[in-house]
């Protein structure tokens, strides 16, 4: 009799939380009357979990020859795993680190990757102003040249809740620590400053200044969560991390581990391109933002796979509003084309940890661009019609996860070309088809800190002009 007492306790608790666990499903779904108090809400339900209380005692838990007290309770107990994960699919999150505070859930898959700058709440208080940050130290160090010591990076994000539909979320950096007018020197400047409209899990709104979402680093950038104490050669080069600028778009939770981002951004500058640096001077950050020709971007995420990361993401824009005339030399209006294709991996099994990225852009009328660009700084950019980079990392986990401290050795092989395919009568510079062998370390006292270093052997196809090896050390942390 005891037994049986005991089971229909454990089978009433089950089917409580399946109710609790239903009507939160069912809030974070149609949303709660803004207007009604917490109060009120409050006593609703605590009315209706008494009333459902009252009726589960006076009914009784019968063993049927089909299904026993222990089978019926194994059922429920997947029913609630299976709501929980329902919930946890479809709890909207404002999109990073980089750092937009989705970030980075998925920027690396170990239980020891730092997590992203912590998003607001879905059902926090109105006008909450929640906040994060993250910093970098550098010491770097070319072969054959002076060590330099730089506070490379001072980066504060804050949010604001309006509403449970409604939020905001920035990124302000400061980079190299002093800032100077007229000289070279630090920069200030705003990453991210943008406004979420939450609509359905699969169906939100987006506006302000945004981050690209293309590739790894560029929306999860913060210093524990990438490996090596610079970021990778592939996404500053030929992915030009950071990279933002006014925009506006849609996101959302597809299920099934797909999700999506669509945005329409200002597009890049042809007049800033270069042999040495791809479309990085091309960027117009927000800047008074020219967007004759709006630019379109988009990114892909699969992660139904356990410890599984997959995306792949689109950039595409005219670039040519600089040159609005036709050209008497060229007798054509130049507006080059910008096509950027993006394929990522993430995995990591049991200590042993994987990330690869591939990028390959387009730019079209690059011989009518060359000239163009000749007259104006009196010199040939030699801008490539193609650029493509790519690269592996593979890390180790030293120590198991449940340790405190972590401690991962990590290798990374890199190749980008900013010369890779070349318009007619245009011969590459070799010295910019270059290739990194990166071997390191990082260890973790906590997860939100990295003591980094690492050793960088360069290697160009250039016999003239060598590119010298580089030594580097860096601390980086985020809260």
């Amino acid at each position: 009799m005891r037994r049986r007492t005991t089971r229909r306790r454990s089978a009433f608790t089950l089917l409580l939380a399946l109710f609790l666990v239903t009507i939160r499903a069912t809030g974070q779904e149609t949303g709660a009357p803004p207007g009604r108090p917490i109060e009120e809400r409050l006593s609703a339900l605590e009315e209706k979990v008494r009333r459902l209380e009252k009726q589960l005692k006076e009914s009784r838990v019968e063993v049927t020859p089909d299904e026993t007290v222990e089978a019926r309770l194994e059922r429920l107990e997947t029913r609630v795993a299976e709501l929980l994960s329902r919930i946890e699919s479809q709890r909207p999150v404002p999109a990073q680190p980089a750092t937009e505070p989705q970030a980075v859930q998925a920027s690396l898959t170990t239980p020891s990757s730092a997590p992203s700058p912590p998003p607001p709440p879905v059902g926090e208080t109105m006008g909450t102003m929640p906040y994060a940050g993250y910093m970098e130290l550098h010491l770097n160090q070319a072969r054959g040249q002076a060590s330099q010591l730089d506070f490379h990076r001072f980066i504060l994000l804050f949010g604001h809740t309006f509403s449970p539909r409604i939020k905001f979320w920035s990124e302000v950096e400061i980079e190299h620590a002093f800032i100077e007018p007229g000289e070279e020197g630090g920069e200030i400047a705003v990453e991210q400053a943008y406004l979420d409209f939450f609509m359905r899990p699969e169906l939100n709104f987006r506006a302000g200044i945004l981050l690209a979402p293309v590739g790894i680093i560029n929306e999860r950038h913060e210093p524990p969560a990438f490996h090596g104490v610079e970021r990778p050669f592939v996404d500053t080069v030929i992915i030009p991390t950071t990279w933002f600028d006014a925009g506006f778009g849609i996101h959302g939770d597809l299920g099934r581990g797909f999700s999506y981002k669509l945005y329409g951004m200002a597009p890049p500058d042809a007049s800033g391109f270069s042999a040495e640096e791809g479309i990085r001077g091309g960027r117009q950050s927000g800047f008074l933002s020219v967007v004759n020709d709006l630019g379109v971007t988009g990114r892909v995420e699969y992660r139904g796979v356990r410890r599984l990361t997959l995306g792949s993401s689109l950039f595409a824009a005219n670039t040519g509003f600089r040159f609005q005339n036709p050209n008497p030399r060229l007798g054509l209006k130049l507006n080059p084309r910008l096509s950027l294709f993006e394929f990522d991996g993430r995995y990591r099994w049991r200590r042993f940890e994987l990330r690869g990225e591939f990028a390959q852009l387009w730019i079209s009328q690059t011989k009518e661009l060359n000239l163009a660009l000749e007259q104006q700084l009196g010199f040939n950019p030699n801008i490539a019609r193609s650029q493509l980079g790519y690269y592996g990392e593979a890390a180790y986990h030293v120590l198991p996860f449940h340790k405190t401290l972590d401690i991962v050795p990590f290798f990374r092989f890199e190749r980008f070309n900013t010369q890779h395919r070349m318009a007619e009568g245009f011969l590459p510079l070799p010295q910019f088809d270059r290739t990194a062998y990166t071997l390191g370390f990082s260890v973790r006292p906590n997860p939100d800190v990295a003591l980094k270093l690492d050793y960088q052997f360069m290697r160009n196809r250039s016999d003239v002009i060598p590119i010298p090896n580089r030594f580097n050390v860096g601390i980086g942390w985020w809260f």
